[in-house]
């Protein structure tokens, strides 16, 4: 007799299986483009795809180079929003900021116009991350910046963790349409502060440099709500946690996140970079690096590694 809505959750055991899957994805690598309009990420090698798995009792699987380290661009948006929660509380952040996905590109002006007045419709897109970022706590800059890197240093539990100047100083250098952005949402009062200091510390956010492995703990601790089963610390409130999963999958993937949720159908967030930080709840956490990108900005053999992935281990929550 059939039993009706059980579901077998196969568990990652074996680096083997995750090698197998790398091989099989690497053959969609030759579709995409390196991201060329921050100079400094035009320096990626196309080839690379890696992958790393972060389970709750401390184990982890890794396939690929997954030493490679690489900037965190738009993953960074998920640690700000959950850093300015417990700051400002949701109130405050979604007078601000929307909670809707809005089918458009990740740098598009176009809904702060018509339909917003201003405000951000999510805090996944940039013109949402750079008012999340506004709303860092501290003193300066530095302060500020200085804050959300030991907030990556403790989820990561890596107090090394630092920035690529290089990148940054592109990214800065090239953010015409951040800038417009945030000038728009600045005539709406939605930013109160300089531009230019705003996208300073924006750029350094960007580029906080990781590797699969630490994108994975990140992830891991995602995926329990805030919890990290490794120090035995609630890093994250649990609310915090819960919201920033639901961003994930409802606008973590560029406005590619409905057919995402259908392929793969866990709360992920992807990067310019090739980066996709994945949260496989209460299960474990997921680091992929893959820079051939997808005309929607997302790592296109990395997200064929995750359909892969959640294929062969039944990881959709739907």
């Amino acid at each position: 007799m059939t039993q009706i809505g059980f579901r077998e959750e196969k568990e990652v055991h074996d680096m083997e299986d995750l090698k197998v899957l790398i091989e099989e994805a690497k053959e969609f690598i030759q579709y995409g483009k390196v991201a060329n309009y921050i100079p400094a990420l035009a320096k990626a090698n196309k080839k690379d795809l890696s992958l790393a798995v972060f389970l709750p009792d401390g184990r982890h699987f890794e396939a690929g180079n997954t030493s490679t380290r690489f900037t965190l661009q738009s993953i960074s948006k998920v640690i700000s929003l959950a850093l300015v929660l417990m700051d400002r509380g949701e109130d405050f952040v979604f007078e601000r900021v929307g909670m809707e996905p809005t089918g458009d590109p990740f740098n598009s002006i176009a809904k702060l116009e018509v339909r917003s007045a201003g405000k951000p419709l999510n805090p996944m897109i940039n013109a949402g991350a750079l008012a999340v970022t506004s709303m860092i706590k501290g003193h300066s800059i530095n302060d500020r910046f200085n804050r959300l890197l030991n907030f990556m240093r403790v989820l990561t539990d890596n107090k090394n963790l630092s920035y690529s100047k290089e990148v940054a100083k592109s990214e800065f250098e090239t953010a015409h349409l951040n800038r417009s952005l945030c000038y728009f949402m600045k005539e709406h009062g939605i930013i109160t502060e300089d531009v230019e200091l705003l996208l300073d510390l924006y750029t350094k956010q960007c580029s906080i440099e990781i590797n699969c492995l630490e994108l994975a703990r990140i992830g891991l601790i995602f995926a329990l709500d805030g919890w990290d089963p490794i120090s035995k610390t609630q890093l994250i409130p649990e609310k915090v946690a819960k919201i920033c999963n639901t961003f994930m999958v409802t606008c973590g993937m560029y406005n590619a996140s409905g057919e995402f949720a259908i392929k793969v159908g866990i709360p992920a967030k992807s990067g310019v970079s090739g980066g996709v930080l994945g949260a496989v709840p209460r299960r474990f956490g997921i680091g992929v690096y893959g820079p051939s990108l997808d005309e929607k900005g997302n790592s296109i053999a990395g997200i064929k590694l995750l359909e892969l992935l959640a294929s062969r281990y039944n990881l959709s929550i739907f």
